[in-house]
């Protein structure tokens, strides 16, 4: 490639793949030669606590396999490591930049980054285009008939439905554009190694969900069974679309595009609210008096509550990046409720240990799960961690699999709490945090 002829950079973030990709699209529609570029981000990877980290390891295997293809069409993807703002200064000096093309992020700190960058572009005269790539529907697309966001799901999911149409599940046609890749060489790759990480050993869940999502409605509540399509990775990093995901879901199985327009609720809520990622919604649920028990909390991380789905939950998520949904919701509750341990605690370690962490998502959930965010589950509505066993894990397949231990008294610890006493204590200081 001629470094005097300029070209689009196409800036891949949280959308890994060249398959119908907005931005991808619209670059290769422009008039210059795209250039396909990714960041290894240090503004978020400094931050990671763990070494090991497999949503690194996973984003990496990903843009590996985005080079490998690009590569196929005589061109490549420059892959940096840095801050962003530093790493732009590099690259507008390198290239010849045109313009920029990118899909949108709703996150609190890229879209201060991305307001930073275009910022930057824009003093260069250079166009930074983002699209919209990871949603159906987003920012004021699905509002009120005041313009305003809906707070409470079933009339956002209503009117989501209302306002879908055909053309929004229509894929983007990249392949057709592939010749407007700017031809070069193979360009280096920085290793894990080299940024001070270690490939992890976790396995991935693959992208195929459409035989699950058949029977999704009927089996999605029961943790030893197979129900769940186990997408969220993908979706998270954008190695799937969004648009094919929810076209298949509308064809085959409602139920589980409903748990898609969640996703897409969740995204707008931290989008119109970014106070939310720290804060209550309600505000009065920030005056709660925690216990904050630091030996509870670890016992909890641990899945050492006495409590078997609890324990269960928390062991498959430290063992395999993953934890069934059902038990994400029981183990949330008896976190925040039964040991009155603050919702930012536990979704810290969520975020810490989940493959598919969507912060939107688990913000959300955890707000919900604590009654203090927008749709809520009121606060008085507690999971009973023992019916929800007897309910959905019967014949305890899923315990047997995670504790083995359960039935051995001398091995498996006693309930931490009293399941009733629990409760009335939540309820108690939940009713004072109201009243004030």
């Amino acid at each position: 490639m001629d470094k005097k002829t300029p070209v689009s950079i196409c800036w891949f973030r949280r959308d890994l793949r060249l398959h119908d990709n907005a931005a991808l699209y619209h670059a290769l529609k422009g008039e210059h030669p795209v250039l396909p570029l990714f960041i290894f981000d240090r503004e978020i990877l400094d931050e990671l606590e763990d070494k090991d980290d497999a949503r690194l390891t996973f984003i990496y295997n990903s843009v590996e396999k985005m080079r490998d293809e690009l590569q196929q069409q005589g061109s490549s993807i420059i892959i940096k490591y840095g801050k962003p703002a530093q790493v732009w200064d590099e690259l507008l000096k390198e290239y010849p930049v045109a313009a920029v093309y990118t899909n949108r992020d709703y996150e609190p700190y890229a879209k201060n980054r991305d307001t930073a960058i275009a910022a930057k572009l824009s003093e260069k005269g250079i166009p930074f285009n983002d699209y919209k790539d990871q949603m159906i529907f987003d920012r004021s697309e699905v509002v009120k008939d005041d313009g305003k966001p809906y707070t409470v799901f079933t009339p956002y999911k209503k009117r989501w439905f209302k306002t879908l149409k055909p053309f929004h599940l229509k894929a983007y046609p990249t392949g057709k554009y592939f010749n407007n890749l700017a031809q070069t060489r193979p360009l280096h790759v920085i290793t894990l190694k080299e940024m001070g990480f270690v490939k992890s050993e976790l396995e991935f869940p693959k992208d195929e969900y459409e035989d699950i999502i058949e029977d999704y409605a009927k089996n999605r509540d029961y943790p030893a069974k197979k129900g769940t399509s186990h997408i969220g990775l993908h979706l998270r990093f954008g190695t799937v679309s969004i648009r094919d995901c929810a076209r298949r879901a509308f064809e085959k199985e409602q139920t589980w595009l409903g748990e898609l327009v969640w996703r897409e609720f969740y995204m707008m809520a931290l989008d119109h609210f970014p106070e939310t990622q720290t804060k209550a919604y309600r505000p009065k649920y920030d005056h709660i008096n925690w216990r904050n028990n630091e030996k509870e909390y670890e016992a909890w991380c641990r899945g050492e509550t006495g409590y078997p789905l609890v324990d269960a939950g928390m062991r498959e998520l430290n063992a395999t990046g993953f934890m069934h949904n059902r038990v994400r919701m029981v183990t949330a509750s008896f976190l925040v409720k039964h040991l009155l341990v603050d919702w930012r605690w536990g979704e810290h370690y969520f975020a810490r240990r989940l493959l598919d962490y969507e912060a939107s998502t688990n913000i959300g959930s955890w707000q919900w799960v604590a009654g203090s965010g927008t749709d809520v589950m009121p606060y008085f509505r507690i999971f009973n961690p023992e019916a929800q066993l007897k309910k959905f894990d019967p014949k305890k397949e899923y315990i047997k699999q995670w504790v083995p231990e359960y039935d051995d008294a001398d091995k498996y610890p006693a309930p931490m709490v009293d399941n009733r006493e629990g409760k009335e204590r939540a309820l108690k200081e939940y009713r004072a945090a109201v009243a004030k």
